[in-house]
């Protein structure tokens, strides 16, 4: 990375042009649980054939006011290559979520596309997880789960398997999350204490601890990003790359909020993300 990819001229997208993206309605809203927050928005392609899917999680912190509207323009974008997008909801902090509530209906959720693949055409041999920020989060840990203890309350024997998991400058290290103050707090909040008071905690929802995931993971960023920063993910990259094949692209330009935008430069990185072939 070299003073080049930074255009201090580019204006940084914020937290509010997020919050203006214009939602884009959904082919099915499918409910997965009980619970208001356990469903999911199914976008299809147009075409009639098997749809290769995309697991889309929302970011936010993993907080409750924030939510998978302004995932549609991007699930949109997606249907456009082929892909069916499975833009899940899940119970979050401050309307139930949190250890383990979040993280069970990120499973469950996952998991119900078992029970729908035949009625909508879904090839379910060919899922990618792919999450921004706190979503990035969700959906290395959806690639990790399959590591969980028996003793887990999350340990699950047949979890959903994936081609490859692509995080959008997601949270990998929940403990360095701490450290780093990354979300402000909403790491400890998430797994409900300090790293050093509940250790068995973390090394069951930090995705850090779940390698490896033996499949392809994807990390992009913007070299810009004020949330996420480049400088917190190398660590993690190092680490995972040990255990599993990583690809590690930091973009040109952008902070935090230009990685949802399929008309920002990212769109480009999650499209060979995407379409690469894995070895």
């Amino acid at each position: 990375m070299t003073d080049s990819t930074y255009n201090m001229d580019y204006k940084l997208k914020t937290i509010e042009d997020y919050n203006k993206l214009a939602p884009v309605k959904s082919s099915h809203r499918v409910a997965y649980g009980n619970h208001p927050e356990q469903f999911a928005d199914l976008y299809l392609p147009k075409k009639n054939n098997l749809h290769p899917i995309v697991i889309l999680i929302h970011g936010g912190c993993w907080r409750a006011q924030f939510g998978l509207t302004q995932l549609g323009q991007l699930s949109k974008s997606l249907t456009e290559l082929g892909f069916a997008v499975w833009n899940l909801e899940f119970r979050r902090l401050g309307n139930g979520g949190g250890w383990p509530a979040s993280f069970e209906d990120i499973a469950r959720g996952a998991d119900h596309l078992v029970t729908i693949a035949d009625k909508y055409s879904l090839d379910l041999s060919n899922i990618t997880a792919m999450g921004h920020s706190a979503g990035g989060h969700l959906a290395l840990w959806l690639a990790g789960r399959h590591h969980l203890p028996l003793r887990s309350k999350l340990f699950s024997k047949q979890p959903l398997k994936f081609r490859r998991v692509i995080s959008l400058a997601g949270i990998p290290d929940l403990v360095e999350g701490v450290q780093q103050n990354i979300c402000r707090g909403a790491c400890e909040e998430l797994v409900g204490g300090l790293p050093n008071k509940i250790p068995e905690l973390y090394r069951q929802s930090s995705p850090h601890f779940l390698l490896p995931f033996n499949i392809p993971q994807y990390h992009l960023v913007g070299v810009r990003d004020p949330i996420v920063p480049v400088e917190y993910l190398k660590p993690y990259i190092a680490h995972a790359k040990q255990h599993d094949k990583v690809h590690f692209e930091v973009i040109p330009h952008i902070g935090h909020f230009e990685m949802v935008m399929p008309d920002t430069i990212s769109w480009q990185y999650i499209k060979n993300a995407l379409l690469e072939e894995p070895e």
